[in-house]
């Protein structure tokens, strides 16, 4: 299989730092919560979980603390965080061809190839996707907060 083919795959990275943040926003997001902690829970390893941890912070998506009542947690509140935003702090861009990725290690073809605009429209509906899905959607679909704390009730 090409690195092309599997260019559009969302890594295991991606699928932790998700599953992180919706962990620390479901148990207390403005808590400071052990990386040991979030690893117990989730069972995922503590040692890969920082690395995780590392690029969100670079990302500011979380900040960290040292010492006894230190760890992660989140900068603001689960409705301010897009997906997308996550996804990207840990995967890069999103795009589903290298060509258009911001290495541009594409097909050698120049930029003016016939499919870039069907590409470009592909990764345009990636991103608009992943970026109107927040944190606090995943809480709702599970059930852990109600969908009228911001004022997305359906009626």
């Amino acid at each position: 299989m090409s690195k092309e083919a599997c260019r559009m795959m969302i890594s295991t990275k991606g699928r932790y730092a998700l599953r992180v943040m919706l962990d620390m926003a479901e148990h207390g997001g403005g808590e400071w919560h052990r990386l040991s902690d979030v690893a117990q829970r989730q069972q995922l390893s503590k040692k890969y979980l920082e690395s995780i941890m590392a690029a969100l912070s670079r990302a500011n998506l979380v900040e960290s603390a040292v010492g006894k009542s230190g760890g992660y947690r989140l900068t603001r509140s689960p409705e301010e965080y897009p997906v997308g935003e996550i996804l990207r702090a840990v995967e890069g861009d999103l795009s589903p061809i290298s060509c258009q990725s911001e290495e541009r290690s594409g097909c050698g073809q120049s930029c003016d190839c016939d499919a870039r605009l069907f590409w470009q429209g592909l990764e345009d509906q990636i991103n608009s996707y992943v970026d109107n899905h927040t944190l606090a959607q995943f809480m709702r679909v599970n059930e852990k907060i109600p969908a009228v704390l911001n004022g997305t009730e359906r009626r």
